[in-house]
């Protein structure tokens, strides 16, 4: 995490869930960094499990996934997405990328940069949103 982190410096991290304690980590150790932060299924915190977030313009809906089952699918994802008005879904849970636009909605899940496993190798995902335009751009970037 540290070293995506140094390689982008980015204005804003999301920590899309399950170690919290190694996102509590990263956050003292960018502190200037803001960072926004939901549990996954292996956190037992009490945080809310999701949320959306205003970023130059764009409703982001932040969660684990686990709360959607997307494990067997993203319609309930896609659902919650559209009543809460998210322009952004980030999601985790599947340890697996996954990302595109559907309905006007753009979804990333940058896989897992901790504990991939499927023989993936670590990931973490980036995201673009110029707030003039409303332009959103995605990436995800594998570590070697």
């Amino acid at each position: 995490m540290v070293y995506a982190v140094r390689a982008t410096m980015p204005d804003l991290i999301f920590h899309l869930g399950d170690c919290w304690a190694d996102a509590g980590q990263l956050q003292r150790r960018f502190s200037r960094i803001p960072m926004e932060r939901v549990p996954g299924n292996c956190d037992y915190v009490q945080e809310f499990p999701e949320r959306v977030i205003m970023v130059e313009g764009k409703q982001i809906l932040i969660c684990h996934g686990h709360t959607f089952g997307v494990k067997m699918g993203y319609s309930q994802l896609e659902q919650a997405a559209h009543e809460r008005g998210a322009d952004v879904a980030l999601f985790g849970h599947t340890h697996r990328v996954f990302y595109g636009t559907h309905n006007g909605v753009t979804y990333l899940n940058p896989g897992s940069i901790g504990a991939p496993g499927y023989g993936i190798p670590p990931s973490y995902g980036i995201l673009e949103i110029d707030g003039p335009t409303g332009y959103v751009h995605y990436d995800v970037m594998f570590l070697e």
